[in-house]
C-alpha cells in the first residue's frame, strides 16, 4: 500500500447520534481495522497502512474532533468520540473490529472505546500513544495554544505548507526538532530519499483546525481511568527517542493495561514509520492485529 499520498485519499461525512463524522472507509476483507489518527491529521491522510492492506484488512479512519470534517461538538472528549465511534461502526454495519489502532493524541480514544466495547474490539494498539501522565510539557503547551490556535493555525500552517514546498530539507529540520530527542541531522541521515519525499508530502498537507486545541484542552491531565477496565490483548509500540510524546507514557501504560506487551521502537522520531525500524515496526504491529502475539 502507499506511504503518504499526495493527496488525501477520498473520505465521506455521515451524521450519527453524537454528530457529523468525516470518515474514510478502504474496502479489503472482512476484517476491519480502526485507526485513530494523531495530531494535526485527518481521514483523509493515510500514513502506516501499507502491512495492514497487505494482510488484507479493511481500514476505517474517523477523522477525530476538530479535525478534517469532524466538528468539535461531536465528541470532544476521548470518552464522548469512543461512543461517537460505536455510532459509526453500527451506522457502516461493522459489528467487529479485529483492532483498533490509537496513535499518538488518538490514543486516550482508543483506550475509551477498547475499555467501553469489548464486543466490538477485539485488540487494541497503542503507537506513540498520549498515555496516563501530564501531555505535553509546559513550553509545549503554551507554544501549541498559541501556534495551533483555530485562528491562527491556518497562517502558521500556510507558511509551513510554503517552506516545504521551497525548501524541503529545512522543513523537514523544523518537523523533526520537535519530535526527537536526538540530533537532528542524525535522524534525518537515516532517512532515505523515499522517506524524505514521504514526509515532506506529509508535512505539506497538515492542519489543525480546532483539533488540536482540542487535544491540549482534554489530553492536558493525562489521567486515564478506562486503562485497568481494557481486558483485550493491548501491544504498546514507542521509541525511546520519541521528542514529542516521552517514553515514559508507553512504559506507563504498559503498566496499567491488563493485558499488554510493549514493543520498543528503534525509529528516531515520534513517526515510527519513517526511517530506522519501520519494516520491523509495521510487521510486528500487523502481527498483532492478525492475533499473533
Amino acid at each position: 500500500m502507499q506511504r503518504t499520498p499526495g493527496t488525501d485519499r477520498p473520505t465521506h461525512l455521515t451524521r450519527v447520534p453524537s454528530g457529523p463524522v468525516e470518515y474514510r472507509l478502504d474496502r479489503r476483507g472482512p476484517g476491519t481495522v480502526l485507526i485513530l489518527h494523531g495530531g494535526h491529521m485527518r481521514a483523509g491522510i493515510a500514513v502506516g497502512e501499507r502491512e495492514l492492506a497487505a494482510a488484507g484488512h479493511t481500514v476505517l479512519a474517523p477523522s477525530r474532533p476538530g479535525y478534517g470534517r469532524t466538528p468539535v461538538s461531536t465528541g470532544p472528549s476521548p470518552e464522548r468520540f469512543a461512543a461517537a465511534t460505536e455510532e459509526l461502526c453500527a451506522r457502516l454495519g461493522v459489528r467487529r473490529l479485529d483492532a483498533v489502532i490509537g496513535i499518538s493524541g488518538g490514543g486516550p480514544t482508543a483506550v475509551a472505546l477498547a475499555a467501553r466495547s469489548p464486543r466490538l474490539v477485539r485488540r487494541l494498539v497503542l503507537e506513540s500513544a498520549v498515555g496516563p501522565l501530564p501531555w505535553p510539557d509546559l513550553r509545549t503547551r503554551a507554544a501549541g495554544r498559541l501556534l495551533f490556535h483555530p485562528r491562527t493555525e491556518a497562517l502558521t500552517w500556510g507558511a509551513t505548507h510554503a517552506l516545504v514546498r521551497r525548501r524541503p530539507g529545512f522543513g523537514l529540520r523544523l518537523l523533526l526538532g520537535g519530535l526527537t530527542t536526538r540530533p537532528v541531522g542524525e535522524v534525518l541521515a537515516e532517512l532515505d530519499a523515499a522517506d524524505r519525499e514521504q514526509l515532506a508530502a506529509l508535512l505539506g498537507r497538515m492542519r489543525s483546525g480546532a483539533g488540536f486545541a482540542t487535544d491540549l484542552r482534554y489530553l492536558a491531565g493525562g489521567a486515564q481511568p478506562l486503562l485497568a477496565e481494557v481486558r483485550v490483548p493491548a501491544l504498546v509500540v514507542a521509541g525511546r527517542a520519541d521528542g514529542a510524546v516521552p517514553f515514559a507514557h508507553a512504559e506507563a501504560l504498559a503498566a496499567a493495561l491488563p493485558r499488554a506487551r510493549l514493543l520498543v521502537s528503534e525509529a528516531g522520531s515520534h513517526l515510527l514509520r519513517f526511517g530506522r525500524d519501520a519494516a520491523r515496526t509495521g510487521a510486528e504491529t500487523a502481527r498483532f492485529v492478525t492475533g499473533g502475539d
